[in-house]
C-alpha cells in the first residue's frame, strides 16, 4: 500500500505558474509509475500526465503539453507537476494516482487532491 499526499495548489493569475508535489509514504516508491488527473466542477476527471517508475518515460495529454512538466525525485519519494502559463479553464482539483504499471487503464493509489484556481 502506499499513500500520496499532494500539496502546492492556490490561486494564480492567468499566465503564471505553480508546483504540485505528490508525496508518497508507505510501499517503495520506486516501484510505482505515477498519473496527474484533475477535475473540473461538474465535468469529469481528466488524464494530465505520467512518469514510469524510474522516471524515464512520460507521458502528456494534448492539453497540457508543452505547458505541464512532469518529473520525480526518487530518494524524495516525491512527483511534481511544474504547471506553466495557466489558464482559467485549468482551474480544478488535482490529483496523483500511483499504480505498479506505468499509465495503466486504472491507478489502484489516489491522493485527496489540491485545488488550483487561475484567475483571468
Amino acid at each position: 500500500q502506499v499513500q500520496l499526499v499532494e500539496s502546492g495548489g492556490g490561486l494564480v493569475q492567468a499566465g503564471g505558474s505553480l508546483r504540485l508535489s505528490c508525496a508518497a509514504s508507505g510501499r517503495t516508491f520506486s516501484d510505482y509509475s505515477v498519473g496527474w488527473f484533475r477535475q473540473a466542477p461538474g465535468k469529469g476527471r481528466e488524464f494530465l500526465t505520467a512518469i514510469s517508475r524510474s522516471g524515464s518515460s512520460t507521458n502528456y495529454a494534448d492539453s497540457v503539453k508543452g505547458r505541464f512538466t512532469i518529473s520525480r525525485d526518487n530518494a524524495k519519494n516525491t512527483v511534481y507537476l511544474q504547471m506553466n502559463s495557466l489558464k482559467p479553464e485549468d482551474t480544478a482539483v488535482y490529483y496523483c494516482a500511483a499504480d505498479t504499471v506505468f499509465l495503466p487503464s486504472s491507478y489502484d493509489y489516489w491522493g485527496r487532491g489540491t485545488q488550483v484556481t487561475v484567475s483571468a
